[in-house]
């Protein structure tokens, strides 16, 4: 793959992503951050995405990711997400929550805040008993963090204790967690079931429940189409691909056949979501494209296992139809690419940006897709 960068970063890379651009920016994303784990000493770390002004004469792409700073993190990066420019929450498999902020003056990562045992299993001030915190999300200043303990933590950036705790908000696993609007989030769990909760409510219920029928096959991630926010995409345990509508009914609208193991990470692109990525512990990065007229477009991506598959839909009357919802026949072709010919170990994370695509694997390498769409 000629417009694809590899680094190899001696640990097994558990999250990358990119640092959000401000909102009129043009120019493509430059720096993302990483995560690691299973390591002995395991590291947050910013990268540069490498020189673009070093095209080669064909306009091919030379330059590496090369690091520009990086700290210790105590316990396994379980999730990471950008607050800001600046600042990046990171979730411990300790169960503790940080706020790291990268000076970008003089290249140095800091930690800001930390809510230590944010997750626990038995007790919050005993010197054990930390419970894994799986999943955070961002809407700045609030962060959400759920974990292994079923817990649910409300956090403001400024402010020291939680705003808001759901003790007992599942009795499984929560692995991760998405914001449906900024008072509502939706939460997958180790059961296969969805689960919205309305922070308006005082009570400390979900407002709906969806899940997966007949093998309660767990959820490992979750991600909102970026305009329309009843729909959701799900992966877990099987590697399917779900598709929901939350407006209706308590069943995916859509299960669809993907990776051959887990399912680690689902991405909408977030200004053209018709495109879906989503990477597996089998070793592959999928690119699913929805768009219309599939047939008449350039095949710009690898021919890495192309496929063409058709989804299957309940009827649907709406005015504005997605891709993702669409029972026209002739609109469901979707083009599915593995971005990964030669698979090997676990791609544990992805993020999309732009025309630009980050991942992380267990080979320990970090990968910099930056022509996407080219």
């Amino acid at each position: 793959m000629e417009d694809v960068s590899a680094k190899f970063v001696s640990q097994k890379i558990s999250r990358t992503r990119w640092r959000p651009l401000p909102a009129a920016a043009l120019q493509p994303p430059d720096l993302f951050a990483t995560g690691s784990w299973d390591n002995e000493d395991n590291r947050v770390s910013i990268w540069s995405a490498g020189d673009l002004g070093n095209a080669g004469l064909n306009g091919e792409y030379h330059g590496e990711p090369h690091l520009l700073c990086d700290i210790q993190h105590n316990g396994d990066v379980m999730d990471m997400q950008f607050l800001d420019q600046e600042r990046i929450v990171v979730a411990s498999s300790t169960g503790t929550v940080t706020i790291f902020r990268h000076h970008q003056n003089n290249q140095t990562l800091s930690a800001n805040h930390r809510w230590e045992k944010a997750h626990y299993h038995v007790d919050q001030d005993t010197s054990c008993g930390g419970a894994a915190c799986t999943g955070v999300v961002c809407n700045n200043p609030e962060i959400v963090t759920v974990g292994e303990d079923g817990r649910i933590n409300l956090f403001r950036a400024d402010q020291k204790d939680a705003v808001r705790t759901i003790d007992n908000a599942d009795s499984s696993t929560l692995h991760a967690v998405t914001f449906l609007r900024t008072t509502e989030i939706l939460t997958v769990n180790s059961i296969g079931q969805l689960k919205i909760w309305d922070f308006r409510q005082q009570r400390n219920e979900p407002s709906q429940i969806f899940s997966l029928a007949g093998d309660r096959v767990p959820l490992h991630c979750v991600d909102r189409h970026p305009n329309q926010q009843h729909i959701v995409a799900t992966g877990g345990q099987d590697g399917m691909l779900s598709i929901w509508d939350i407006r209706q009914g308590t069943m995916p609208v859509s299960l669809l056949n993907a990776h051959e193991a887990e399912m680690w990470e689902v991405h909408f692109h977030p200004s053209d979501p018709d495109h879906l990525f989503t990477c597996s512990e089998d070793g592959s990065l999928w690119h699913w494209d929805t768009s219309t007229s599939v047939s008449e477009k350039p095949s710009f991506l690898h021919q890495g296992g192309r496929s063409t598959a058709y989804l299957s839909h309940s009827t649907i009357n709406q005015s504005v139809v997605s891709a993702w919802l669409s029972n026209d026949p002739t609109k469901d072709r979707m083009e599915i690419t593995n971005l990964i010919p030669n698979q090997t170990l676990s791609v544990n994370s992805l993020d999309v940006l732009g025309p630009c695509l980050v991942y992380g694997t267990d080979a320990e390498a970090i990968y910099v897709n930056r022509q996407l769409f080219a």
